[in-house]
């Protein structure tokens, strides 16, 4: 009986050895913005194999997070709870970089853009002629709203002086423009409605500047080495069939590892 007794202690002993020294899991934070239609199962299913990309080169399991709601996301950032985070919209990593101790990895392939758009028959040329005319943006504290306003500043359209409406889905521009309540819109480059703007009867009358898209950033717990580590492993994604896949399933065209100095510029950009 002892010696059974002494048999189960080692084991037990043992097996908390061994958990202790198993390397614990990371957390990869996911959040697609109000882009929406996506359940945690799905998330998971989504951004797994990228997971495990990263995985491979951090030498640690990494367990895929759903923010589904923004404020998840900015606690999970401001408390550090996630040791990387792929999230858009933009503005929120390059917060977490300026005020929570991140660091850039990489930003998707193609980047984002504020897209000004106008009925396919409308008289408007430029830029310039949409002074004077009826505004319709996403809602004030949106992302793309302040974008599309920091893109029509630097070109001298300052909308406090113009007639404009605010409304809450990117879809609602399309609408507005349609049925003839604006003239001209502000939506993102990236949004679904920017892929049918011809059955729309749309057209884009300008293109702003681009900015880093679906930033990828790293807790500072994350080593400078582990960085390059996992940059190394994005930036080969698109160089074999497996890491095509990877990327198509995540929805974007590459990774770019360059783009790090942009994202840290952004906030002020669109604040100043």
């Amino acid at each position: 009986m002892k010696h059974a007794a002494r048999i189960l202690a080692a084991l037990v002993s043992l097996f908390i050895t061994t958990v202790q020294a198993a390397p614990a899991e990371l957390t990869l934070g996911i959040s697609e913005g109000t882009s929406g239609g996506l359940d945690h199962g799905r998330v998971i299913a989504k951004y797994g194999p990228l997971a495990d990309i990263l995985g491979k080169a951090l030498g640690r399991k990494v367990q895929v997070v759903f923010a589904r709601e923004f404020s998840a996301l900015e606690d999970g950032l401001r408390s550090g709870r996630f040791d990387l985070a792929l999230a858009r919209p933009s503005d929120y990593p390059a917060r977490a970089i300026r005020d929570h101790g991140y660091q850039f990895v990489a930003s998707a392939r193609p980047e984002g853009q504020c897209l000004i758009v106008v009925r396919a028959d409308s008289p408007m040329k430029s830029l310039a002629d949409a002074k004077g005319q009826r505004w319709v943006l996403p809602e004030t504290v949106s992302y793309m709203s302040k974008f599309c306003r920091a893109e029509l500043r630097d070109r001298g359209i300052r909308l406090s002086g113009e007639k404009f409406s605010h409304v809450r889905e990117q879809g609602a521009v399309s609408f507005y423009l349609e049925q003839h309540f604006a003239d001209v819109g502000g939506i993102a480059s990236y949004a679904s409605v920017a892929k049918t703007l011809d059955k729309s009867k749309l057209r884009v009358l300008h293109r702003s500047v681009s900015q880093p898209y679906f930033p990828l950033i790293a807790h500072s717990r994350i080593s400078a080495e582990q960085v390059r580590a996992v940059q190394a492993e994005l930036t080969a994604l698109n160089q074999s069939d497996a890491g095509r896949t990877v990327l198509r399933t995540v929805g974007i065209e590459s990774f770019d590892t360059s783009t790090g100095l942009r994202l840290r510029a952004l906030v002020g950009w669109l604040e100043s």
